[in-house]
């Protein structure tokens, strides 16, 4: 029997502030948890690479550079790789970020110029910081992941009804409508059910490239390993993962799927993986420490 998302009770709006009634979402309230989920790893982060010289300070820095570079970077990554020509059309709709609209690979390049800033200013390469952060990053992934699921939005695809990881999403009803205009044998089943079952991604992307990840690269970077190695592990993990993620999330309804079948988070995620399998083998053939 599929699960129906609404009978979980799981409200956009964690709460309001007494008062003025001001709603506090959960997804911005997963965007304060991966801050300070930031802040925790990188304190132990500090003392595995004590030979850095860091401190707490340098910490703080790092995430206040990163948070500018995720938001922003997030935001206008949407806007390039998604919705360019709806946001060329009506320029002022950038500024509504309270209607959503994030892209993990926009975040990501966000990040790399912030920690391009921060390296300037530490005088070390651009790669040890990069090196340091990158096991401290799939927790915030995962909770981020977590917000989706709770928001009701970034579903999975249509599934069988009987499966046990079915979920309904009340809030993808238009895609459900689609659906099945298209494919008449699951008509029945939205009647039935008043919504189409499907996979519930985002979960799965939280158990991927959030815990699974943040696993491997944390037990791999505790050690000192060639500088870029850690980096190159993370953007191989990472692609890899969310490049199968996507096969059970459904597409952008305005973008469907692309050339060979496949997502626009998928074709984002193969330049990660080649990118990254590449920093692992110069890194780990170079041998180079950190410096």
């Amino acid at each position: 029997m599929a699960l129906n998302f609404a009978e979980l009770h799981l409200s956009p709006v964690a709460f309001h502030i007494p008062v003025i009634n001001w709603p506090v979402h959960w997804y911005g309230l997963m965007y304060m948890t991966a801050f300070l989920l930031f802040l925790l790893l990188g304190r132990v982060r500090l003392l595995q690479r004590s030979d850095l010289g860091w401190t707490a300070r340098d910490l703080d820095d790092l995430l206040f550079y990163g948070a500018i570079g995720v938001i922003l970077g997030g935001r206008l990554g949407y806007i390039l790789f998604y919705q360019f020509s709806e946001y060329a059309a009506h320029p002022l709709d950038i500024l509504k970020v309270w209607q959503g609209g994030m892209s993990f690979h926009g975040g990501m390049l966000g990040v790399i110029f912030a920690m391009l800033f921060f390296a300037r200013k530490k005088q070390v390469t651009w790669m040890t910081v990069t090196d340091f952060i990158a096991p401290t990053v799939p927790l915030g992934l995962m909770v981020g992941r977590i917000g989706n699921f709770i928001n009701g939005e970034l579903w999975g695809r249509v599934t069988r009804a009987d499966a046990p990881w079915a979920m309904l999403f009340p809030t993808a009803r238009a895609e459900d409508l689609a659906y099945a205009k298209a494919h008449p044998e699951v008509q029945s089943v939205l009647l039935q059910l008043g919504a189409l079952p499907r996979h519930p991604s985002q979960l799965y992307q939280a158990a991927l490239e959030g815990l699974l990840l943040f696993i491997v690269l944390w037990i791999y970077g505790r050690k000192v390993r060639p500088t870029g190695a850690v980096s190159g592990l993370f953007l191989f993990g990472y692609g890899l993962l969310r490049f199968m993620a996507e096969f059970a999330r459904e597409p952008d309804d305005f973008l469907g799927y692309l050339a060979l079948n496949l997502s626009m988070g998928q074709w984002l995620c193969l330049p990660m993986i080649l990118v990254g399998y590449w920093m692992l083998h110069v890194s780990t053939k170079k041998g180079n420490r950190y410096r």
